[in-house]
């Protein structure tokens, strides 16, 4: 027990969860100026690194809830919900990375229609998400855990909608792209934008696990 003392007991994974999803935002709005602004190289390499620069900072707020999970006694949630959280998150972060780099290193020429509704849709997710996590430290409050389960339907609905623009992207892209180089890089593309809100709904699930279970 005296061991247990000399441990923080609650430690502050609240703040570094909305710290992580402010990031995730950083780094999906980089990719959206990224796309929108495709044409331009120089603001393509800009964008492209704001994006890099967010999901390194979201490692950093990664390693840091990890080593407080061992540094902290008692946990103001249980710890494996801390740990899958936080890395669910991460992975949003990790693909958005991994689509601007996809872009660049397959030298992808231009975007199109769905390459742009998928960015909207991978924004739209992240923010929905920052939104939640910045409710699970106040779920003892009904209407705040009802707000939280809210916006994770929300986040469900989004996923579905991108499932959509992704089939319909990939019905496209196989009937009327006769360039193979094309499709493969198109697929690559679509494929990871669509990643990052099944990623997104994976947050929104563990959320909802957190909301039922503290709420």
């Amino acid at each position: 027990m005296f061991f247990g003392k000399l441990l923080p007991r609650e430690g502050n994974f609240f703040d570094l969860f909305n710290q992580h999803a402010e990031r995730i935002v950083e780094a999906g709005r980089a990719f959206s100026q990224l796309v929108n602004h495709y044409s331009d190289s120089r603001l393509r390499e800009q964008y492209d690194r704001e994006v890099g620069e967010a999901e390194r900072a979201a490692d950093r707020v990664t390693h840091e809830v990890n080593r407080q999970i061992h540094r902290t006694f008692i946990t103001p949630i249980d710890r494996d919900q801390i740990h899958q959280l936080i890395n669910a998150m991460d992975d949003v972060a990790d693909l958005l990375q991994d689509a601007a780099e996809t872009m660049a290193l397959y030298d992808l020429r231009s975007v199109n229609q769905e390459i742009h509704q998928l960015t909207d849709l991978a924004v739209r997710c992240c923010e929905r998400v920052k939104d939640a996590v910045a409710l699970i430290g106040k779920l003892a409050d009904g209407p705040t855990a009802e707000a939280a389960l809210k916006t994770c339907e929300e986040i469900d609905r989004l996923e579905s909608d991108a499932d959509r623009v992704m089939r319909s992207a990939m019905s496209r892209l196989f009937r009327e792209e006769p360039d193979v180089r094309e499709v493969l890089k198109l697929k690559a593309v679509y494929e990871l934008l669509e990643a990052v809100t099944d990623r997104c709904e994976d947050v929104a699930n563990l959320i909802e696990g957190i909301v039922l279970e503290h709420s």
